[in-house]
């Protein structure tokens, strides 16, 4: 194993930053729970505004508080206990954030679930965390006598996210209160945002069932006091309009949306003089992109986050001091965080390993999965599956992925989860499945596929096979249809470079 040299640099605040006896970073003196954090907020600035939905409800600490108490006393009375599961359903609105508060109040484990996966996933989700309620957009949410645990500590579990795994089912990273809190310490911290600001006001245009809106942006304004405004879904006007209406200061998001905003015609009619902080991640971003976004947002300290769902997403932060000069580059290890590079057998590029990540934010494991729990979580260490190495001043730099996974704009995509499916659809007889580089999402799915010899083979009736079986983001993009076998090494397995290297994708 390789760790960081010696000479690395420390651009964070490290303060307050200690090793356990297990030889984990950790922060002294955090709150004992997410509960704790909204009730210090609460108590502190019980009438600045909390929480806004574009075009909806809005809501101050002191009635966000009082709903989520409400939600959590209508789960008890309705049988849910201490470590039960929840399933949340709703999308981006006020709802969500009473439903994931308010359950976490209960004493309960939020299970956030994607609003794009088709029902079936979604009740994949649902069954294997044994959730004892679901929450879904129109029923009312739980309403009982408020109710708010005061007994909670880090150790306890919070919430289920679920991932995408490599078979084909996904797997829930278990987040317990000491995960979340850690990972808002961190994001605090490595972007410099300032303490209990009320100016400070975050534009959410991401999914809050994603940790990157949720651990990122939502909990962190809610523990230093700002306003979290929330986009319910993803819209170029209402992202720009938002930002002079509702005084942003802060926007976080992923490329395809920067992208998306920056590539208008009518991109410098905006004042964007206002944000102070414009920070991306969650997918593979041009370095022009990055340049283009620090000229539009003249003001603004820009910065590239890093991290997975199990490591209750920050890990590594690039802050705007090297925004340019290394805007390949993931960054610096998060305060909690040390890094290590793992040996991959195969893998002779010069300094290249498998990153591993340990810290307080690391989740505990797999909800009901051991073998992957022990396969992923070893010695304290968790094995990303990513291939990085890290310069003599500690920057980390993405190279290549172990897992057959695409970051399509922020969602992950497993291959072979795709690859499964197609290889079901009418007149398939064999089929690879690559990401395809994309200026706006990073990448896109696409396939390649061999038809059946001597039968038609019908393209749109392969993908509308796909869309009835997969979420949207997953349905290939790209459309590769080809005689000649799939190239393959010795061992039968396909030559995933270089399929990624032929051209001819057509849409």
């Amino acid at each position: 194993m390789k760790v960081p040299p010696p000479n690395a640099l420390h651009p964070f605040d490290e303060g307050g930053v200690r090793r356990g006896a297990d030889g984990i970073k950790q922060y002294v003196n955090l709150p004992s729970s997410v509960v704790e954090l909204l009730r210090s907020r609460v108590e502190a600035t019980p009438l600045r505004e909390a929480v806004v939905v574009l075009d909806g409800p809005r809501a101050n600490y002191r009635e966000l508080w009082d709903a989520a108490a409400r939600v959590a006393g209508g789960l008890r009375e309705a049988g849910v206990g201490r470590g039960d599961r929840v399933a949340i359903r709703h999308g981006n609105s006020l709802e969500w954030v009473q439903a994931f508060l308010g359950t976490m109040m209960a004493g309960a484990a939020a299970v956030p679930v994607n609003t794009r996966l088709t029902e079936a996933e979604a009740s994949y989700v649902i069954t294997d965390s044994v959730a004892r309620m679901v929450l879904a957009p129109g029923d009312p949410l739980p309403d009982g006598r408020p109710y708010a645990a005061d007994d909670l500590e880090l150790a306890d579990l919070a919430a289920i996210f679920y991932t995408s795994g490599t078979t084909g089912f996904p797997k829930g990273a278990m987040t317990s209160h000491g995960n979340f809190v850690t990972s808002v310490e961190n994001g605090v911290r490595v972007a410099d945002v300032p303490r209990d600001d009320e100016s400070v006001r975050t534009l959410v245009s991401v999914p809050l069932f994603h940790v990157a809106g949720c651990n990122n942006q939502l909990l962190p304004s809610i523990q230093e006091g700002g306003t979290t405004v929330v986009m319910p879904a993803f819209n170029a006007d209402r992202f720009l309009r938002a930002i002079r209406e509702e005084r942003i200061r802060i926007v976080a998001s992923v490329p395809a949306i920067y992208w998306n905003v920056l590539s208008r015609d009518d991109i410098s009619d905006h004042d964007l003089s206002r944000i102070g902080w414009a920070t991306y991640g969650g997918a593979p971003i041009a370095p022009s992109l990055v340049h283009r976004i620090k000229k539009v947002f003249s003001e603004a300290r820009v910065g590239n986050g890093f991290g997975l769902t199990e490591t209750a997403s920050l890990s590594t932060f690039l802050p705007d001091e090297w925004a340019y000069t290394h805007a390949e580059s993931v960054g610096f290890a998060a305060p909690t965080v040390d890094l290590a590079l793992d040996h991959v057998p195969g893998r002779d590029a010069s300094g290249v390993g498998e990153l591993l990540i340990r810290g307080a934010n690391v989740v505990g494991g797999y909800w009901q999965r051991p073998d992957a729990t022990e396969a992923a979580f070893r010695d304290g260490w968790l094995r990303t599956g990513d291939l990085a190495r890290i310069d003599d001043e500690g920057r980390v730099y993405l190279v290549d992925r172990i897992k057959d996974m695409i970051n399509r704009g922020g969602e992950n995509v497993y291959s072979v989860e795709v690859e499964n499916v197609l290889a079901a659809a009418p007149g398939v007889f064999e089929v690879v499945v690559v990401g395809v580089p994309d200026e706006m999402m990073g990448e896109k799915v696409g396939a390649v596929v061999v038809p059946v010899p001597g039968e038609t083979f019908d393209g749109e009736a392969v993908l509308a096979y796909a869309r009835e079986r997969l979420a949207d983001f997953k349905v290939p993009q790209y459309l590769r249809v080809q005689t000649e076998p799939l190239p393959r090494n010795p061992g039968g397995k396909v030559v995933k470079p270089l399929v990624r290297e032929q051209q001819g994708w057509t849409t």
